[in-house]
């Protein structure tokens, strides 16, 4: 009976152990009533983002409140919300002209917006015509 008594409380205590701290996560409450949008942006000189040569990155983050090393971090969100998180649907003027050079941008995008995994890779002939794709995303 001794014997069953200690394994009964060797068991007992070794389940409290296990699975104590588990019980804790399920009550946590949500830090933040956004979802999470934080991205990374890069732009380098090259045909992709594997062999460019990186030229500069940001950070932009858009919840609660647009900030990061965005330019314009405010202008930015507005527009990749506009675009309903969509990279290739952001606007593109028509007024604007570009040279025919060809000397390749990629641009990438990292990170997460509205709560989901997102990673994005462009590559423009020129510098002009990265700055014509949406008006101030890429535009670091």
């Amino acid at each position: 009976m001794r014997n069953t008594a200690r394994w009964a409380a060797s068991l007992t205590l070794t389940a409290t152990a296990v699975c104590g701290p588990l019980t804790g996560t399920a009550l946590a409450a949500p830090a933040s009533l956004y979802a999470p949008s934080a991205l990374v942006l890069t732009v380098g000189h090259g045909e992709d983002a594997a062999l460019a040569t990186p030229a500069r990155a940001v950070t932009l983050s858009c919840a609660p409140r647009p900030s990061g090393t965005h330019p314009a971090p405010a202008a930015a969100c507005a527009e990749l919300r506009g675009a309903g998180g969509d990279f290739d649907a952001l606007e593109v003027p028509d007024d604007v002209m570009c040279t025919k050079e060809y000397d390749p941008v990629v641009v990438t995008v990292d990170g997460v917006w509205q709560g989901k995994r997102v990673s994005y890779e462009r590559t423009f002939a020129n510098e002009c015509v990265k700055s014509t794709h949406g008006v101030s995303l890429f535009a670091f």
